[in-house]
């Protein structure tokens, strides 16, 4: 026998032993889905995030010739949807719908049953949504600067509505009286609606909420748009000025995206993160999102676990600077 055979042999043996689990997750991601895939919304069923959700499924489902199944999960402030993705086992059949909360709850809610950072990670931003500061028509202001004065000559004066406390739209409110140096108080609502029948009604002289939700009223002249809290103009309302351009640095935004346990193999996060991306740039999907006044992003995973952790390093420095206390 060959003095080279026995060693040549044993390193081929190695060798393949080492290749095996790459080969075999090659083909796992080709195949790749073979069962149904479970899509979980953090909600009840209605909202443009639970619309998103079936926009997004349709579409891969198309993809991947399998059904992708929206499961409601509400409960919590988005915890209980959440926990159950970050629980799951890490090979792409269970993903989840995220918004603000996701960034937000970390500093919130001290005993969250999951590591945001560790046991979740962003496979795509799918859209973004503005928040808009509005007012009473009567408001002794039009503008930002103005806002700031009158606020700095009145202390106490202003009240703020929102959709509900721990809310992206409650924390812009926070973020601009710290950084602006003023004092507003929060007043929170279950939802939109009332928040804004509130204002309308003259009980509240301002409001946080999602520009699309409340634009209609500053249409029929009940409401006045102040500025955005986003860190850059409004492609539905590029005419409505930022906070940002007074208080530099402000920015607050609503993001949706789509989430799945942390260990999913790179290559199947890379595919599925490409496919959702190629279904939110669909016309359909484009065409809808701006129905609902939501700007479409269709972000690598790389890009949205990045926001994600900026986000929630971000809101965690507001509530400890600001002492912001959710009840």
């Amino acid at each position: 026998m060959n003095k080279t055979s026995l060693p040549r042999r044993a390193l081929m043996v190695a060798l393949a032993s080492l290749l095996a689990p790459v080969l075999a997750h090659a083909q796992s991601t080709d195949t790749w889905p073979d069962k149904p895939v479970k899509l979980v919304v953090p909600f009840t069923a209605g909202g443009p995030t639970d619309t998103v959700a079936r926009l997004v499924a349709t579409g891969l489902q198309a993809l991947w010739k399998q059904p992708v199944l929206v499961d409601y999960r509400p409960g919590a402030g988005t915890v209980l949807g959440t926990s159950l993705v970050a629980k799951a086992p890490p090979d792409g059949y269970t993903l989840g719908m995220a918004i603000t909360a996701l960034t937000i709850n970390p500093s919130v809610q001290p005993n969250l049953p999951y590591d945001t950072r560790k046991d979740i990670v962003g496979v795509s931003l799918v859209a973004q949504a503005h928040f808009g500061l509005f007012a009473h028509p009567s408001a002794p202001f039009n503008t930002v600067p103005e806002l700031i004065a009158y606020a700095k000559k009145n202390p106490n004066a202003l009240s703020y509505a929102t959709p509900g406390a721990g809310t992206g739209t409650h924390l812009a409110g926070e973020m601009l009286a710290h950084m602006a140096g003023i004092t507003m108080v929060h007043v929170p609502y279950k939802g939109s609606a009332p928040a804004q029948q509130d204002v309308i009604g003259g009980r509240v002289p301002l409001l946080f909420d999602i520009l699309y939700s409340s634009m209609p009223f500053v249409k029929d002249k009940r409401l006045k748009v102040i500025a955005l809290s986003s860190p850059k103009r409004a492609v539905s309302n590029p005419e409505i000025p930022l906070i940002g351009d007074t208080v530099p640095g402000f920015s607050a935004m609503s993001s949706i995206g789509i989430i799945a346990p942390s260990g999913l193999p790179t290559a199947l996060l890379h595919k599925i993160s490409a496919d959702i991306a190629q279904v939110v740039r669909s016309a359909d999907v484009q065409a809808r999102a701006a129905q609902l006044g939501l700007e479409p992003v269709g972000s690598t995973s790389e890009q949205y676990t990045a926001q994600i952790r900026q986000e929630t390093d971000k809101w965690a420095t507001l509530i400890k600077a600001a002492g912001i206390k959710i009840e």
